[in-house]
């Protein structure tokens, strides 16, 4: 017989906090020791304890929290005979879709508590026909050894007393509750059916009385949907828990834009060059530097902000329409970026009503600006307090930069997709101003052309702008997403 760990300690003591960046965001990483010596982990984003919700009590409004036990198999090896990895990601992107709440994380409790060598044999039962159930009593094993006093000692050191539960195991909400956490409400976190866990998940709801899997399995318009009302603020308030169900286009949707999708403030950049770094060719044309899916990429951001912004030369050599037309979804403001106030009265954007135009010049140039749109009632003219010619970088440029972004933000325009050109795009990326940046690069070869990001560089890589990225292949376009925001709240960027 394979014996199993006592669980008797109650008690955590903590070690150390440091930040941990991950594909989901920041995570503060706290470090806790128990008094049997096991290591256990907390990771925290936001404020879980101190954010007001408006009750007329004051109290704090009960955060996300996951009490997740070690998986190694599930976890770090990606294995699907669990949905314990699948559990953990999502826990993380549905945190971090609020903005706050808490990952404790239970070490020393691989396979419900009876050790991961135990795990593997009662695996080799498995394969031979017992389910999860009977190869732990045959091998003499607990079904659940875990004890989760630890987590709630953790809580109780954060100041967390009150908690949004994301399981399927009713134990990990009685344990909670006796141990003095007010288990506030039960969140089923949905995560992909796989089928080498079928039987695993069935016999767990069967057996062990664990919830049902939750909701149905999304289509990829209703994950979009969602996607779009959290995005606006016209959902349910949060994105929903997970992804969305086995539907692989509801999970690439998911996995792509779920960060993206809060409706909370933020600034984004998109642009699409060549291998060896150009936007357009050295005549202008930029007809098209990246494929289909790239631009359907495209008008999804578009869709999920409040704003687009364009420089004035990518609408005198484009032409854009800046509308949303490859997938769902409301257009937004479209925002031209033009000191000199010189873009062509002829210009889609001039002439199609279809939404709203800041024109944004100097505020020297914009009473004439004014004049020539008049009649044309979707067009605005904003005078910026910048001088008509600016440089392309420098101290100048950052300040027309931080002139539109507060001029959209005085409009409730604070979700913001800067597209282009690449010169308009450095220019955010170099006043810090952006909180992720896309760039989609393109198998082509272009030699020479218009050039794509620049912005003043380092003397060594060591000191080059680094940030945690996610990889997306668009497809023969591979878009990368830079999350710089994370990156600022490390100080590595």
């Amino acid at each position: 017989m394979i014996e199993v760990p006592v669980q008797d300690s109650g008690r955590v003591h903590p070690v150390a906090t440091t930040q941990l960046p991950t594909q989901h965001g920041v995570f503060a990483v706290h470090g806790y020791r128990d008094e049997r010596g096991e290591e256990h982990l907390a990771l925290v984003m936001g404020a879980p304890a101190a954010q007001p919700d408006g009750r007329p009590d004051g109290a704090a409004a009960a955060p996300l929290v996951r009490v997740h036990s070690e998986c190694l198999t599930g976890d770090a090896l990606g294995s699907w005979r669990c949905d314990c990895g699948d559990q953990l990601l999502a826990a993380q992107r549905a945190i971090a879709a609020e903005g706050r709440g808490v990952v404790v994380y239970l070490r020393g409790q691989e396979g419900r508590g009876i050790g991961l060598m135990a795990k593997l044999s009662a695996y080799a039962l498995q394969d031979a026909g017992a389910d999860t159930v009977d190869a732990n009593t045959s091998l003499g094993l607990p079904v659940d050894a875990r004890d989760y006093a630890p987590a709630a000692a953790v809580l109780e050191h954060l100041g967390i007393r009150r908690v949004r539960l994301m399981t399927s195991n009713p134990d990990k909400a009685a344990s909670l509750r006796a141990a003095g956490v007010e288990v506030e409400q039960v969140v089923g976190v949905p995560v992909p059916p796989r089928p080498d866990s079928a039987r695993y998940r069935q016999t767990k709801v069967r057996r062990m009385g664990h919830l049902p899997p939750v909701g149905p399995v999304w289509s990829a318009q209703r994950a979009w949907d969602a996607l779009l009302a959290a995005s606006s603020g016209s959902g349910t308030g949060a994105v929903p828990v997970g992804d969305p169900g086995a539907d692989a286009a509801a999970s690439q949707l998911w996995e792509r834009y779920a960060p993206l999708a809060t409706g909370r403030p933020l600034v984004l950049a998109q642009v699409a060059q060549s291998l060896d770094g150009f936007t357009a060719a050295r005549t202008g044309d930029a007809r098209y530097v990246s494929g289909e899916e790239d631009r359907e990429h495209l008008h999804r951001l578009r869709a999920l902000v409040d704003a687009v912004v364009v420089g004035v030369s990518t609408v005198v050599a484009d032409d854009p329409q800046l509308t949303v037309r490859a997938c769902t979804g409301p257009h937004p403001v479209r925002v031209v970026l033009d000191p000199r106030a010189r873009a062509p009265l002829g210009a889609r954007v001039f002439t199609d009503a279809t939404a709203p135009v800041l024109w944004c010049t100097s505020a020297e140039r914009a009473e004439a600006a004014a004049e020539a749109v008049a009649g044309r009632s979707h067009v605005q003219v904003v005078g910026i307090d910048v001088p008509p010619a600016v440089p392309a970088a420098g101290p100048e440029r950052t300040r027309v930069v931080t002139a539109v972004l507060r001029a959209l933000g005085h409009r409730g325009l604070d979700r913001v997709l800067v597209e282009g050109g690449a010169t308009t795009v450095s220019a955010f990326l170099a006043a810090g101003a952006l909180d992720r940046l896309w760039v989609t690069t393109a198998p082509v070869l272009v030699g020479d052309g218009v050039p794509g990001l620049r912005f003043t560089g380092t003397d060594l890589m060591a000191d080059a702008l680094r940030a945690p990225s996610r990889r997306f292949v668009l497809g023969e376009d591979v878009a990368v997403e830079l999350d710089l925001a994370a990156a600022r709240a490390t100080g590595t960027a």
